[in-house]
């Protein structure tokens, strides 16, 4: 995990509010195993940080209790935001006293499967030890295995945001390993009008794998469009999912010029692609919802190199050649009726050199 330098931040000295960027971020690929006995599920994905992001304000004044503002009614204000979950954390962690004030202006979809309320809790993270050491109520700082132990705790995919770039994310997602970082990409992000919640997105896989295995047993007269969905068995099949990362990592250690001048890091992206990477919610989102196999279709006629659901979804992303092509695909996209917006990932660096930075 990267240090967070005070330079990153913008104070604001009059109301010691401190105000940083909270981003986004995408699945290249997401795979569901098993569910395990604590109610989760194993996966393996690669996440990726990108541009897109929301703003969180936070101050710390004299008294207690933790306040949320936010002017989005679909943002809870109560202790079942993770903002308020990681502030209390926070402060019981490193004993500080005081009330905590969290704003939070979005321009994330909410449940859009771009880890909007994971990334808001971690930036509340990052603000909230800078002000209490701006306002000289820091007792000591929180090392970093105690930042991903919270993290963690709070969501599955918040640590992803503590390392920030191309990331493997395994276990239920809160364990990350940062990958050599994939070149920052031209993209397109199509925000449907409609949410999806991640845990009903689970228990639909549940029950498509469900339905799967009763047909392989022959108890279920239903066809399925997935009827190899489960087999060889979850953790075979989580298995042949890592081999083919592996594969696709191996490329790394060759990462400078090539022979005939060009960088093999340009290209990674593309072989990744045709390792056959998909996501496996789209195999129970598209067919209730489809409007968004519509929106991935839409993304692919616009010229995208890969497109693909992101998380759960309901937002969805292409990849593009060019920062010329990416905002070109978004006008004809939106003259389609479409809410899309060109934006791009970000690097490792650019997330936490520049990223913050207001």
């Amino acid at each position: 995990m990267r240090s967070r330098p005070s330079a990153q931040i913008a104070y604001n000295s009059s109301s010691m509010t401190i105000a940083v960027r909270s981003f986004a971020k995408i699945n290249l690929g997401l795979y569901i195993g098993a569910a395990r006995a604590d109610g989760y599920h194993d996966l393996r994905t690669v996440y990726q940080t990108i541009a897109l992001h929301d703003v969180i304000r936070v101050s710390v004044g004299r008294g207690r209790g933790i306040e949320i503002l936010c002017k989005d009614p679909r943002v809870p204000l109560d202790s079942s935001n993770t903002c308020y979950r990681m502030a209390e954390r926070v402060m019981d962690e490193l004993g500080a006293k005081g009330r905590v004030r969290i704003e939070i202006e979005k321009r994330l979809p909410v449940q859009g499967g771009m880890g909007a309320a994971s990334s808001n809790a971690v930036a509340t993270m990052v603000a909230l030890e800078l002000a209490l050491k701006k306002t000289r109520a820091l007792k000591k700082k929180l090392p970093a295995a105690t930042c991903l132990r919270i993290a963690a705790g709070v969501g599955s995919d918040l640590p992803l945001f503590l390392v920030g770039g191309t990331t493997l994310g395994v276990g239920r997602g809160e364990e990350v390993y940062p990958l050599p970082d994939l070149p920052s990409v031209a993209m397109v992000v199509v925000t449907p009008e409609v949410g999806v919640s991640t845990a009903r997105a689970f228990a639909d896989w549940d029950a498509l794998v469900a339905s799967d295995a009763e047909l392989r047993s022959g108890h279920s007269p239903v066809p399925t469009r997935n009827h190899q969905l489960t087999r060889p068995g979850a953790s075979d099949r989580l298995f042949e999912v890592g081999c083919v990362l592996s594969a696709w990592l191996s490329g790394y250690p060759n990462t400078g010029a090539s022979a005939k001048g060009g960088s093999r890091a340009g290209n990674l992206l593309s072989d990744l692609v045709r390792t056959g990477i998909e996501n496996d919610f789209e195999k129970v989102g598209f067919p209730q919802s489809p409007e968004l196999r519509d929106m991935k279709c839409a993304l692919e006629r616009a010229g995208s190199r890969y497109a693909s659901l992101s998380g759960s979804g309901s937002s969805l992303y292409g990849l593009f050649r060019s920062p010329a092509e990416a905002v070109a695909a978004a006008g004809r996209l939106r003259q389609q009726g479409l809410r899309a917006v060109a934006t791009r990932t970000l690097t490792r660096r650019q997330y936490w050199r520049s990223g913050f930075r207001l």
